[in-house]
Order: structure tokens, then sequence, then C-alpha cells
């Protein structure tokens, strides 16, 4: 079958960037012999991380007892629902689909662009700019606006203790510490999530045992556990909130370059990621409506707000659960922190690296292989954003925490989407790499669900940020992205016509390679590519010519 004629155009251009590639890779080699070594300040500390080090990563983004005691409760007294265990269930269920066409492809590619550099494969090199241009600011948003939870959980802990500090000095004592642990060795980052997340992990599950071992009601119900739920109205707005508590599982693929044998460990790390994440929240909010009753878990979730886990347990487990419980959901807020901040910081050194922002982006510290510049950003952006919010007296709950990290978490929502698209173009144009099930079926089944879910967040993020129906910011934050996608797409165009070597280095990472190299690729139809092209030829056979 005979293709049309912008495909063909398309694969001559992508043909044309694979043969400079293996020019700048032939060039880049005779420098590292001439040398003895490459420049190590470009690239990400190598084999660092196992496959609980990611796990940690990933899981800590999701913070899962945050998302226990924030969102579970928000849901069931909002929304009104029971069925949230079965929606945690089903959302877990599809990102798992996700998963398999998401890992399958890092085994071709490993970059610390993770959705940047898909997209650009599968879809082409404008549109993974272009999702550079929404990941930036989506993750860097999460991550500020975890600033103002974390405030607000610290300043209230030490009011118990008879302290009274502002919730902006909490803040900032805890952006000092990421700040200083974002510029060190990886792997001692992985090392305190491990052990927070432990710690977190347990105590869920010791609450978890508690309210089952205590019904409200004499015995264990699993009402809401029935799938006719699912068929409520209400099911679709209760999984956009609940694929947020999820955000963050993907940062296993932003850490392949520092992972032991990346190819295994990122697909391991992913899944397990997923799984664990999902089953904690689905069998916490179980527990919770055994605790409270099954009709009772509405009334006491709104009554009871945050605290509704603490007063379910509390009077069955000694108090210094309870307070271990309190800085246990500090410390997992300031996990994901530390998380959010390793992933936005290495989307920024994996631009620099490939010259889509400026060079000085990416380099990473000789010693620690930190992405500093990257690290020192990020830490800038949040620590002006914590002081604006103090100083124009915000809401640090609502319109710090709640509005960034729910439109931090739309743009992840748009790049996990954009990124399923991308895997079924990429296994189509290599269909020799995965099989059917891997390449075609999954991914399409994920494309098609993860489509459903982004309609109904655009249309619904008003609702959800409690937004009047007249608000401008209904629909300002869509039009954002769009806005931003639209700049990067565009300014990797300009890239290409103006700087063809940088160009060919998108999303290409640090091996600087295609999936298969190309024999004698035809010149690109365009003549000012072309001309380019030319030019660059010219330019480095006569520098050969003067060595």
């Amino acid at each position: 079958m005979s293709r049309g004629r912008h495909q063909r155009r398309r694969d001559n251009v992508d043909r044309w960037a694979g043969t400079m590639l293996m020019e700048l890779n032939r060039e880049a080699a005779a420098k590292r012999g001439a040398s003895g070594s490459d420049i190590i300040s470009q690239a990400l500390a190598s084999n660092r991380l196992g496959v609980p080090s990611v796990v940690f990563f990933a899981v800590a983004g999701a913070a899962p007892l945050t998302v226990i005691i924030g969102a579970v409760t928000t849901v069931y007294a909002v929304v009104g629902n029971t069925a949230l265990p079965l929606v945690y269930l089903v959302v877990a269920a599809i990102l798992s689909i996700f998963t398999v066409g998401f890992v399958a492809m890092s085994r071709h590619i490993v970059n610390s662009g993770a959705f940047y550099s898909y997209i650009s494969h599968g879809l082409g090199r404008e549109l993974g700019v272009a999702a550079a241009f929404v990941a930036l600011p989506a993750y860097a948003l999460m991550q500020i606006g975890l600033f103002g939870l974390f405030g607000v959980v610290a300043s209230s802990i030490l009011a118990g203790m008879g302290l009274v500090v502002p919730w902006v000095i909490c803040a900032l004592v805890a952006w000092g510490l990421i700040a200083i642990l974002g510029m060190l060795w990886v792997d001692l980052s992985g090392k305190v999530l491990g052990v927070l997340l432990i710690a977190e992990i347990a105590v869920v599950l010791i609450y978890d045992l508690v309210m089952v071992a205590n019904p409200r009601d004499g015995e264990v119900s699993v009402a809401t556990l029935n799938p006719a739920q699912l068929l409520t109205p209400e099911v679709v707005a209760m999984m956009v909130i609940a694929i947020g508590g999820f955000a963050g599982f993907e940062a296993t693929v932003v850490l392949s370059e520092e992972a032991k044998d990346p190819k295994r460990t990122i697909s391991r790390a992913t899944h397990i990621s997923v799984l664990v994440a999902g089953l904690m929240c689905a069998v916490s909010a179980w527990a919770m409506s055994v605790g409270a009753g099954p009709g009772r878990i509405v009334a006491d979730a709104q009554r009871e707000e945050t605290n509704l886990v603490f007063s379910l347990v509390g009077p069955h487990v000694p108090d210094v659960m309870i307070t271990i419980g309190y800085l246990l959901f500090m410390t997992s807020i300031f996990a994901a922190l530390l998380a959010f901040h390793a992933a936005v910081s290495r989307y920024q050194f994996a631009l620099g690296r490939e010259r889509m922002l400026p060079s000085r982006w990416g380099y990473t510290h000789p010693r620690t292989g930190a992405p500093v510049v990257g690290s020192i950003t990020q830490s800038v952006l949040a620590f002006v954003a914590i002081l604006a919010y103090w100083f124009t007296g915000a809401d640090p709950l609502v319109e710090l925490f709640g509005y960034l990290t729910v439109v931090g978490g739309l743009g992840v929502l748009i790049l996990m989407w954009g990124t399923s698209a991308a895997v079924i173009a990429f296994f189509v144009q290599h269909p020799r790499l995965e099989n059917v099930w891997r390449g075609r079926v999954t991914p399409i089944i994920a494309f098609f669900l993860l489509s459903i879910i982004l309609f109904a967040t655009v249309v619904g993020l008003g609702d959800i940020l409690g937004l009047s129906p007249d608000s401008i910011f209904n629909w300002a934050f869509a039009a954002g992205y769009a806005v931003l996608a639209l700049l990067g797409a565009g300014w990797a165009a300009i890239v290409r016509f103006t700087k063809p070597d940088v160009y060919a280095v998108i999303g290409r990472g640090v091996e600087r390679r295609t999936v298969f190299e190309f024999p004698e690729p035809p010149r690109p139809h365009s003549h000012a590519m072309a001309f380019q092209s030319e030019q660059y030829s010219t330019t480095t056979s006569s520098g050969r010519e003067s060595r």
C-alpha cells in the first residue's frame, strides 16, 4: 500500500536527522579518542539506582498517606459516593494497561526526558518539544503546590505541641532541605525516601487493620465494593480526582539513566509502583468505610475532614500511634516534594543537554551527578512562589496546594494521553520490537480510556477547583497548556531550519541515537533544509581536513 506525500516527507526528514546523528556520533567518538574521556558533566550519575530505590521515588511521588488522609476523605465528603474503593482499583487497572506499552517503549529508549523523549520518537520532534513545554510547568506546579500543604500540616502539628509557627516558616524549612538534597547524590535521596516510605506504608497497614478489626456496624461490610456503583454518574468525576493520586509513578522513567540495568529496572519498578499505590488507596478507602460504616462514611468525612482516619483509629490505638501518623503525614508530603523536585530538575537537564534550553541546563555536578542548574532553578521558583503566596495572604491549603496540584495534575494527564498515542505510533513504525499485545493492543486501549478521562477533566476542571460557572479559570488552564504546546512545537520548527544539528538530537538523550540506523538516506524535500544540511557537511568536512 502506498503512503501519502506527507508521510514520505516525514520519513525523509527522519532519515536526514538519522544521518546527522551518525555524523555527530562519529565526531564525538573522535573527540573521546583524542581526549581519553567524555564530558562527564553532561551525563547523569549512572548505575546508582536499583528497583527498590526507583520504586521509592515513584510511590513517594504518589504520596499514598497524603492521598488517603486528604484525597480519599475529600472525595467521600464532596462527591458523596461510596464507590471510591472500586474507583481506585479501576484507575489502577487503566494505568496498568497504559504501563504495559509505556515500559515496553522504555526498553528501547533510555532518557531522563521520559514523556518528552517518547513523544518525540513516536509523534515527531516538534510534538516532543511541545510535550516538554507542558511537562516543565506541570511538574513544577505540583511540586510547588505541595509546599502549601506541608506548611499547613507542619504548622498544625507544632501547634499541638504548644508552638506557634507560621506555615510559611515550615514551608521554607522543607524548601531548604529539598534544595540541599536535590544537589546531592540521587541514591542518597532514594535512601531517604525509602526510610520515609517504609514507615508510611507500615502505619497505613496498621490503620487499615485497626479499622477493619473494629467495624462500626459490628461486622465487616463489602457494600462499597459492589460493582453496580460504577454505573452512577459521579464515577467519572471520582476517577478524575483519583488519577491525580497516582501522579508521580512515571518518575521511574525520568530516573532511567541513573538506574542499574535500566531496561529491566524501569519496567519492574513502574509496574510495582502502580500496583502498590492503587492497592494501598483502594484498601484504605474500603477500610475507612468499614470503620465508619458504609451508611455513615460520607457524613463522617464531611464532619471530620482530614482527621477522619485519626478519629476512626484513635479509640483503638495508643496516643503515640496517632502522633506517629501525623508526623508521617508530614513526611509523606516531604517525600513527594523530593520526588517531584527530582523529576522536574531532570526534565530541565534533558532539554538543556539537547540545547532546547540553554546548554548550561545540560550539565551535572562532576561528583554527585545531580542536574545542578535544573535543581537550582526549581528551588528558586519554589522560593519565589512561597513568598508570593505569603505576602498576598492567599490560603496556602486551597490556593497554593489545591489549585497548583490540580492544574499540574492536568498537565501530567495530558502528557500521559500524548504518550499513549506516541507508543502506538512508535510500534507501528517499528513493529518487530514488541509483540502485538504490548505494542498495539494495550496502547490503543490506554489511549481510548485516557481520552475519556482527559475530556472529563477538562470539562469538569472548574467543579474540581470549586470555581464559579462564569470564572475565566474554568477554561484558562487547559487553554494555557495548549498555548505552551504550540509554543514548543513552533520552537522546534524554528530549530529544524536554523540549527539542524540541534534538531537532530531532540529526544535522543545521552546516546544520541535513533532506534535503527538509516542506510544512505535521501535529502529532505525542503530546499532550505537541504541547504542547511549541505552547509553543515561542508563545515565538518573542512574541519576534519584542517585537523
